[in-house]
């Protein structure tokens, strides 16, 4: 895998449950395949979305080897943790299970200076011999990666991209101005603003609403790395009620909830997390059904 391959769509994956917590691997590869089909750039197995954190670490690699045997375009397997040592075993782990990238969250919990963040990455870039995307979500880790710190980063060559979920606009344009020169690439990983970072220069997202509305999600960023911003706006905003429903409780609480009415798997989800509540149902459903007559044409297309 290439990094000009970090361009487009790349959803990030639910794991699906039985009713008694097991991971559901036939619905699993079945969602899989779905996407596929719908167009994505790839596939994102194991991440925050992913539910993780409930998983140990053969699970953690039986889902990566089950996506990656289920479709034919680029797996990007999260892989990252707060301790290093970990997220270099996971990360040679899912490497072997065939991953084509990696996907590492900046470690949480014991929020490390910027010495540190750089000293966790370079570690496993240096280790484990495939493009990796360092990814940046504060309001999960407790601390937000400085702009130097990913610049620096990128220069390495297995350090290939940033998946942004600070919510700081200025802070991701400014990560795209300083990374210019690397072969490296900037991924939305906030929904609501792939569109703005699309637009100062990002080059696809790493996304939730894929899971639901992938066509769609497609359209968008295709219609924006096309330079077609009125057709990309208009997407944008049709999506904009689902986008903020998807996260009116924890992801993902609420977009296995979504797949679930869709009709693609389960809404089961590990302790402690719990079912989408009662009032915020029939406004998901509702927003789903506007969304439904597209969709449907698109198929019947």
């Amino acid at each position: 895998m290439t990094t000009d391959q970090f361009r487009g769509v790349y959803p990030a994956m639910t794991t699906p449950f039985t009713s008694e917590g097991r991971i559901d691997f036939e619905q699993l590869q079945t969602d899989a395949r779905r996407l596929e089909a719908a167009g994505v750039a790839g596939l994102v197995p194991v991440g925050s979305t992913g539910e993780s954190a409930t998983l140990d670490h053969d699970e953690h690699v039986e889902v990566v080897e089950a996506v990656v045997d289920a479709v034919d375009i680029p797996v990007i397997a999260g892989s990252g943790s707060n301790s290093t040592r970990e997220a270099l075993e996971l990360s040679r782990r899912s490497a072997d299970a065939g991953a084509d990238a990696l996907l590492l969250i900046s470690p949480y919990y014991n929020k490390p200076e910027p010495a540190g963040m750089i000293e966790h990455y370079r570690t496993i870039a240096d280790e484990v011999d495939v493009p990796q995307i360092v990814y940046n979500v504060p309001s999960r880790t407790g601390r937000n990666m400085t702009v130097g710190t990913v610049a620096e980063l990128a220069s390495h060559e297995n350090i290939a991209g940033y998946k942004a979920a600070s919510g700081d606009l200025n802070q991701i344009s400014e990560i795209v101005e300083r990374t210019r020169d690397e072969a490296f690439s900037v991924l939305s990983g906030d929904d609501g603003l792939t569109l703005p970072v699309l637009s100062v220069g990002g080059t696809g997202t790493i996304s939730v609403v894929a899971n639901v509305e992938p066509e769609r999600t497609v359209e968008l960023a295709s219609a924006a790395l096309d330079g077609d911003y009125a057709r990309a706006r208009e997407i944008h905003h049709e999506l904009g009620p689902l986008v903020r429903q998807l996260f009116v409780e924890t992801n993902p609480i609420p977009v296995k909830e979504a797949m679930a009415m869709r009709g693609y798997g389960p809404a089961d989800l590990r302790a402690p997390l719990t079912r989408l509540s009662e009032q915020h149902r029939d406004r998901l459903r509702e927003l789903l059904d506007d969304l439904r007559p597209q969709e449907t044409e698109a198929t019947s297309g």
